[in-house]
């Protein structure tokens, strides 16, 4: 996800007047806030990180990590940045441990709080970063579902379904546009098959090309396609019916 938003989305930060970044809910160690003032720096040299933890003893501990640009602050998704607005609030792996009921309201304070044209990211992964997906919320609302796998660490796309966000975990049965999404991934890469052969990253953009090919609103193209990512416009996969 980093990758990500150093790539396609690293104009947010090019442009931003406040070059502001938070990881929201780091973890126990402070690696994951550490890892994205490294990678950001290399789109802006000014971009500052901002790590907030809701427990104190995280805080803390990260600390002594702090440096020019790179700062750990204990709070939640309030916020505490004495009133600036960032440009991109990343929380991976937070959600997830709440109700589905209680996402929304979390979306809409953070959505709330960022600068124009910022994004909120709320993305789940595996514990070794394999399968990751993240919804990208920006001042007016969701706006996309961003899939990435590891060639080689999945048997079908729909595998990544146990690490939906909040907003869709619950919603990957029949009648749900997600479940829909899912069930056409795995169609297309069934049918890309035959080059295997090839490898697993051109069987991939095949099967992303054919998706497209048959309607669904993707909107990233195959520079990100060969990564093993894949972004679709919410509307598609947003919770509800067909």
């Amino acid at each position: 996800m980093d990758r990500w938003l150093a790539g396609p989305q690293g104009h947010r930060l090019r442009r931003a007047a406040d070059p502001l970044v938070v990881d929201l809910g780091y973890g126990a160690a402070p690696v994951t806030a550490v890892e994205l003032f490294t990678r950001l720096r290399s789109v802006r040299d000014d971009v500052e990180v901002v790590g907030i933890e809701i427990d104190p003893a995280r805080v803390a501990a990260a600390a002594p990590l702090a440096r020019p640009g790179l700062g750990f602050r204990q709070g939640g998704f309030e916020l505490p940045l004495d009133g600036r607005r960032p440009v991109v609030v990343r929380a991976f792996n937070v959600l997830r441990q709440y109700d589905e009921g209680e996402y929304a309201a979390y979306w809409d304070e953070v959505r709330g709080r960022l600068a124009p044209g910022g994004v909120f990211i709320d993305g789940t992964c595996d514990e070794i970063g394999r399968r990751a997906t993240w919804a990208t919320v920006d001042p007016e609302g969701p706006v996309s579902l961003s899939v990435s796998l590891r060639f080689g660490a999945f048997t079908l796309p729909s595998d990544v379904a146990e690490r939906l966000p909040k907003a869709l975990i619950h919603r990957n049965v029949p009648g749900e546009r997600v479940h829909g999404y899912l069930r056409a991934l795995d169609r297309a890469w069934l049918d890309a098959a035959a080059l295997a052969s090839f490898g697993n990253r051109q069987r991939w953009v095949a099967a992303c090309a054919a998706l497209k090919a048959d309607g669904w609103p993707l909107l990233d193209g195959p520079s990100r396609w060969r990564l093993g990512e894949v972004t679709v416009a919410w509307d598609a996969v947003r919770p509800g019916p067909w």
